[in-house]
């Protein structure tokens, strides 16, 4: 259902767009720091590199708004 609100993913990609958005809901419900994220979730510093080119891109707002559609 989210995927058309994804960028296509391109190149060597080791962690899927689901496991950086579970990452991004992960640190926001239990207010952690990104690099107290557990190891499932991929190295903390992609996760939030990839978190903060969405959310400089809209790609974050156009998600949750139909999300919340």
């Amino acid at each position: 259902l989210i995927q058309p609100y994804l960028p296509v993913q391109r190149g060597d990609v080791r962690v899927s767009h689901l496991t950086v958005i579970n990452a991004i809901l992960f640190v926001t419900e239990n207010g952690c720091k990104w690099r107290a994220l557990p190891p499932r979730f991929g190295k903390w510093r992609k996760g939030f590199t990839r978190m903060r080119r969405w959310a400089d891109a809209g790609v974050l707002d156009r998600l949750f708004d139909a999300l919340q559609d």
